[in-house]
């Protein structure tokens, strides 16, 4: 497998505080459990019009807890998200960037700008025809560079074409990133690739790190052990029961729990670790413990 080059933000960041680096974990589901209605095209991203002081509590308790990192509220905030709607991206990112930047008092903490897959994350068939998917995403990644993100969080990804657009985008933009992928229980993407040759792909246009988020544990326990991780990479698991769904997500992995799981994979020094759906705070803080320890 190509390796990824070692040197970049993250892994410096890394070096100097002696471990790897703390993502935060969920926000949307935190905002369900807050009892903020879901919106059918811009998902729990709403919230940045109608309860930005929500969303910097959030942040706040996160970096109190440890995160290193915090991800900007805007997994719908997208091109063809918004599209059907009153709303402009435009506008979302800069009111989701605001928010981020105004929950942080320390330098150091980084901000992860989140670009979604154009479509739903577990949809299988895409509608959307190339030349839409390609202006989605450079639209997208470019509006969250320009407002002020470190690097683009490129999240729950499984589809070829996508996977190719941001990839081929960051590399050429220069753009700083993380491709993390949303992976099977065969492990291949959802357009039907194995993560093999994913992988393989993806480490051969520079991003920061691969990721791995949203799926199973036990899904993540098959691929760190038949994968050779010797590349950047980083996780953040799904917490929730598994079902893969948008609406009235519960926790199913205590904090305790989870940070016992992730013990098990620090042999293979991650880049990064956080939670997905499901989490809190409390996981954050129990994996900062974890790392202290």
């Amino acid at each position: 497998m190509v390796q990824l080059i070692k040197n970049n933000l993250l892994t410096e960041r890394s070096k100097k505080l002696g471990r790897p680096l703390i993502l935060d974990g969920a926000m949307g589901s935190l905002l369900q459990e807050k009892r903020i209605p879901v919106d059918n095209n811009l998902w729990m991203s709403k919230a940045i019009l109608n309860k930005p002081d929500i969303i910097r509590n959030i942040y706040k308790d996160y970096i109190n807890s440890g995160a290193d990192i915090i991800t900007t509220n805007s997994f719908r905030t997208n091109p063809s998200a918004v599209k059907h709607t009153q709303y402009k991206s435009e506008f979302l990112v800069e009111e989701a960037l605001k928010i981020a930047k105004d929950s942080i008092s320390d330098s150091e903490i980084l901000i992860a700008g989140s670009n979604p897959p154009a479509e739903d994350c577990y949809q299988v068939k895409r509608t959307l025809s190339n030349s839409e998917l390609e202006k989605n995403h450079k639209i997208h990644i470019d509006l969250l560079m320009q407002n002020g993100c470190d690097f683009i969080l490129n999240e729950t990804q499984s589809h070829l074409d996508e996977i190719k657009i941001i990839c081929e985008f960051c590399d050429q933009k220069d753009i700083p990133y993380i491709l993390s992928l949303f992976i099977d229980e065969e492990l291949n993407i959802l357009s039907g690739e194995n993560i093999e040759e994913i992988l393989n792909f993806i480490c051969k246009f520079n991003p920061l790190a691969v990721g791995f988020n949203c799926i199973k544990i036990s899904t993540f326990d098959k691929i760190y052990k038949i994968i050779d991780l010797n590349f950047n990479w980083g996780l953040y698991l799904n917490c929730g029961d598994g079902t893969f769904k948008n609406e009235d997500i519960k926790c199913a992995v205590s904090p305790k729990e989870y940070s016992k799981l992730i013990k098990n994979y620090l042999s293979k020094k991650p880049l990064f670790i956080g939670a997905c759906c499901g989490s809190s705070p409390k996981h954050i803080k129990k994996i900062k413990d974890l790392l202290n320890g």
